[in-house]
């Protein structure tokens, strides 16, 4: 601060209390210039909690409003958020969607073969269901690697691997991917040609104990799921590992847009997301994934994309198809074509 003090500084809201006001602050103090990267509203997270006409929600949201109308640049996650920073806050921003970092991008079948093993040792869903008849042959639930060659492949009957990534909190309803797998489960036992799944929930949350018990109370046959900690380098393999994402992230505000979908399109990855107001500017219904309203609509969804599993020819590759050739930019590539010209021009 005092030794050498930055042109500009650079403040992601949410959280903005009390950043917002010290940041401005410092920044009168240092002759810096405020920018700030609106990702969401601090005080729609409070009324998560506490309801949206609690005194500190309506305080909070207050302070947001009138120390964000102090600084030299705003920048925002979604065409909703700018408009309804324009109309209802009289701040005016530019729309930087986010993008996925470099390595976020499909993992080659080694990766993929090496990150099942890795996580065998601790998950039993990614073991091998049965031996091979090599015993130098080294098998997962979903590849094997030849002793001699090396050379990794994916198994014929190999399980579909769900992902979702998810904060196990309010603003995420759970609930709705369970009973929709609950679904899945019955359609296999009723005859449908449907492939076994292994569901892969990571994250850390409030709910995730609460929600891990009723898991644990399921006698699913057909599917498996497991919810372990990943190290930071084995996520981004994973998303470009999985044949599926999910996604339950519905926003506080209804103005942002969920990063671990942006990192799940990085890895070529298909999504299904769960509809609110602005999920259209980042997932395109039936482009490059689908939206559902609810489990049962989630439930047909998946039905839909694992029929015939694992089908070249089916929509789930038709998606990742589209992705590939998308070739959307990369947060490096963003910053200097989009974000930086912005700053220095402020």
């Amino acid at each position: 601060m005092w030794r050498e003090p930055g042109d500009y500084i650079f403040l992601q809201n949410p959280p903005g209390l009390p950043s917002i006001a010290v940041c401005w602050f410092v920044g009168c103090l240092c002759g810096s210039k405020l920018v700030i990267d609106w990702h969401n509203y601090g005080y729609s997270i409070m009324g998560l909690v506490h309801g949206p006409n609690h005194p500190l929600v309506l305080l909070a949201k207050w302070y947001e409003r009138f120390f964000g109308r102090l600084s030299h640049l705003n920048l925002c996650v979604t065409n909703a958020m700018r408009e309804d920073l324009a109309e209802n806050w009289r701040i005016r921003a530019v729309t930087v969607y986010d993008k996925p970092a470099s390595f976020f991008k499909e993992a080659p079948l080694d990766l993929q073969h090496r990150l099942f093993m890795k996580l065998g040792g601790t998950h039993s869903q990614f073991r091998a269901r049965l031996e091979p008849e090599d015993p130098a042959t080294e098998r997962s639930a979903f590849t094997e690697r030849y002793a001699g060659s090396g050379l990794v492949t994916r198994l014929r009957e190999r399980p579909a691997l769900l992902v979702s990534s998810t904060s196990w909190t309010e603003d995420e309803d759970f609930s709705i991917l369970l009973a929709a797998l609950e679904k899945f489960e019955q359609l296999i036992l009723d005859g449908h040609n449907l492939p076994s799944v292994v569901c892969v929930i990571t994250g850390k949350g409030p709910l995730r104990e609460y929600y891990s018990r009723l898991i644990q109370q399921k006698c699913f046959q057909h599917v498996q799921v497991c919810t372990p900690w990943l190290e930071a380098e084995d996520y981004p393999l994973l998303l470009g590992s999985a044949d599926l994402g999910v996604c339950l992230h519905t926003s506080s505000s209804g103005l942002d847009l969920p990063m671990k979908v942006v990192d799940m399109f990085g890895c070529c990855l298909p999504v299904c997301a769960v509809n609110f107001k602005c999920l259209h500017e980042l997932v395109k219904h039936e482009e490059n994934g689908l939206v559902f309203e609810d489990s049962e609509e989630l439930a047909a969804q998946l039905q839909m994309l694992f029929s015939n599993f694992p089908d070249p020819a089916g929509k789930l590759n038709q998606f990742r198809k589209n992705l590939r050739e998308s070739e959307q930019l990369r947060w490096d590539e963003s910053w200097v074509q989009t974000v930086l010209p912005l700053v220095m021009d402020t």
